[in-house]
This record gives C-alpha cells, structure tokens and sequence, in this order.
C-alpha cells in the first residue's frame, strides 16, 4: 500500500498573526504620530486648524482609527485576493496618498501642513511595512 503526502506551502502567516501585528503597529504609530504632534508643537509649529486647535491626543485617536481600518483591509484582503501584499502596499500607499490632499488644502500655516503631512507619513511608515510582511506574497 502506497500512500501520497500532498503538501501545500505554509502560509506567510496566521490570520491571528496578522491581526496581533496590525494592533501592535496600530499602537506604536498612535504613539509616534503623538509624538511628532508634541515634538512638533515644542518646536513651535502650531496644531491649529481653522483657528481651532487639534490636541495631541486626537492625532493618536485617528491614526489608530484609521489604522485599524488599514489591519481590517488586510484582513479581507488575505482572504479575497490573489495576491494581498501587492495589493494591500498598492492600496495603502495610494491611501496614504490621499490622506495628503486635506492637509494640503486645510486653513492653516505651511508648517502646519507640513506636521500634519509628516504624521500621516509616520504612521503609514510603521502600518504598512508591519502588516504587509504578515501578507501573503
């Protein structure tokens, strides 16, 4: 009697994997956008939008928001997609993209808008790299 072992390669990660990563980047780019929001205001940049200031917290409460929106999409995306590394670096990237044209637009000082640019930049620096490995390729 014979008996064939099929094997199927390993997957680059668990869907708990992908999903304890994704929270631990969610955390750790709340805190840094915090950060650059208070480096930033020491420095002297003010955190004013429309004459109405953003407190440091808020920067931490959207980016992990949207964070957790980006491990959600990841989380589909593992699922439905042929190829959801490719795709999710596509997407985020674009959204990141995105998430720039408001600060561009906003009623605010040019160093302003750039804090504001730097920290989306941040996040997405920590999100999507951290998530992405978690992807199959």
């Amino acid at each position: 009697m014979t008996t064939t072992a099929t094997t199927t390669p390993a997957a680059t990660s668990t869907f708990g994997a992908l999903i304890r990563t994704g929270l631990v980047a969610t955390v750790a780019a709340s805190a840094a956008t915090m950060a650059v929001a208070t480096v930033g205001g020491a420095a002297g940049v003010s955190l004013d939008v429309a004459d109405a200031p953003i407190p440091v917290t808020g920067f931490g409460v959207l980016t992990f928001a949207f964070s957790l929106v980006g491990v959600l999409l990841a989380a589909l995306l593992s699922r439905f997609a042929r190829h959801p590394r490719r795709t999710f670096v596509r997407t985020t990237v674009a959204l990141t993209v995105l998430s720039l044209v408001p600060d561009v637009i906003v009623e605010a000082g040019v160093a302003t808008r750039v804090l504001l640019m730097l920290t989306h930049l941040v996040a997405a620096a920590i999100v999507i790299p951290a998530v992405a490995r978690r992807l199959a390729a």
